[in-house]
């Protein structure tokens, strides 16, 4: 992947990973354009690089990826990366009340978004780089946020496939694979103790340059490269204080 140049739509691109990701397009040269449904944080974002485009959008819903794909065409015709970072984590249980409900919303987001919006894009002419955002959990999952886990280890099987099959059309499909961040996702502050965005993207933007098509960082580094007795080890440690 070139790291300069593109035009590129980041999803989720306002917060997280995801801005972390925004910051560091830019300043390779690129044009960008986040998506995602809060109008305010878009803004923030845009308050503080005013080259970004932003496009108001809930990815969960099936109309509004038609329509932001739509948008894209015909006004960014010449887009050639997408960026499949938007994802929601919920700590649940199968026991919780609105479990269902809750599981919804979570299988929307991170499974028929990414999926739909994929099959979408790649129709135009101009798309050669498709970057999955999947996670460390997708290897090991953590049993306080089982759908998420299962999310992305669908996700991961899924960007594995579509590198396969994209090959014929010399589209290139990047996997970032992401330990736990100093993020808010789930939550605010349930992930404070964990390494910062600004680390992770430093690492992940050097593979890149390495040509890498798994960018891994920390224990994901670990996880993508462990067996399967050690993967069970690893779950049976997270997991022996719960």
């Amino acid at each position: 992947m070139n790291l300069s140049n593109n035009k590129i739509l980041i999803t989720g691109g306002a917060s997280g990973i995801g801005l972390g990701l925004t910051k560091r397009f830019i300043e390779e040269n690129n044009t960008v354009i986040i998506c995602g449904r809060r109008e305010s944080v878009l803004n923030e974002v845009k308050a503080k690089f005013p080259t970004v485009i932003t496009k108001v959008c809930d990815l969960s819903l099936e109309a509004e990826r038609i329509e932001l794909y739509k948008w894209i065409a015909e006004n960014h015709s010449d887009l050639n990366v997408l960026v499949n970072n938007a994802g929601i984590q919920k700590w649940v249980s199968v026991t919780d009340a609105d479990f269902y409900e809750s599981m919804k919303a979570e299988i929307a987001t991170n499974i028929e978004a990414p999926l739909h919006l994929t099959s979408l894009f790649v129709q135009l002419e101009s798309l050669n780089t498709v970057m999955n955002v999947t996670s460390g959990l997708a290897f090991s999952p953590f049993a306080k946020v089982p759908v998420y886990s299962a999310t992305k280890a669908f996700f991961r099987s899924f960007t594995i496939s579509l590198r396969h099959i994209l090959k014929a059309k010399n589209i290139e499909v990047i996997e970032i694979v992401p330990p736990a961040l100093n993020t808010d996702l789930g939550g605010v502050g349930l992930h404070d103790a964990h390494p910062s965005v600004s680390d992770f993207i430093v690492s992940i933007f050097e593979q890149l340059k390495e040509g890498k098509s798994e960018l891994t960082f920390g224990t994901s580094e670990t996880r993508i490269n462990a067996s399967v007795p050690e993967l069970k080890a690893s779950f049976e440690a997270l997991h022996s204080n719960l």
